[in-house]
């Protein structure tokens, strides 16, 4: 990846809609090479996709919190079975694992807490969680920042 490459992926992070004419005018290329460039950045996985940014509070979805999920084990089927309930919770907006006491940090985002209740019961209920501990976000100063490519 070059200086233009860079400048691409930096404009469509704040952008992600802009036309290939626009990304074309700000790297200053002309747009066949522009497109030659995106396509080939696509293909390369550095552009995993494109998607709409949704307001949170809007659709009634301001309630986010943080779970700590410690496993009872860690056997790989074990964790395969977790890690496949978490991809069907559309209410768990990531997932990751983690070093410290606990195994796993979740995202969840749901309407209030009578819908979190009911999350955190589908989370109980797996056989292989030992433990959950939950923080409630109060209010959020930054999410969703683009990646810091200016270090590449």
């Amino acid at each position: 990846m070059d200086r233009i490459d860079v400048q691409m992926l930096e404009l469509l992070q704040a952008e992600g809609r802009l036309s290939i004419a626009e990304l074309a005018e700000r790297v200053a290329l002309s747009p066949t090479p522009c497109a030659r460039r995106l396509k080939r950045l696509e293909e390369g996985g550095y552009i995993a996709g494109y998607r709409a940014v949704l307001d949170r509070q809007r659709l009634q979805l301001a309630t986010t919190v943080f779970v700590n999920v410690r496993l009872m084990h860690h056997r790989e089927d074990a964790v395969r079975l977790f890690e496949a309930a978490m991809q069907a919770m559309s209410e768990v907006v990531a997932c990751h694992v983690v070093s410290g006491a606990h195994d796993y940090l979740l995202e969840v985002v749901v309407r209030d807490l009578p819908d979190y209740e009911q999350s955190v019961r589908k989370l109980q209920a797996h056989p292989m969680v030992q433990d959950i501990t939950s923080n409630f976000a109060i209010r959020s100063v930054k999410s969703g920042a683009p990646l810091p490519l200016k270090s590449l």
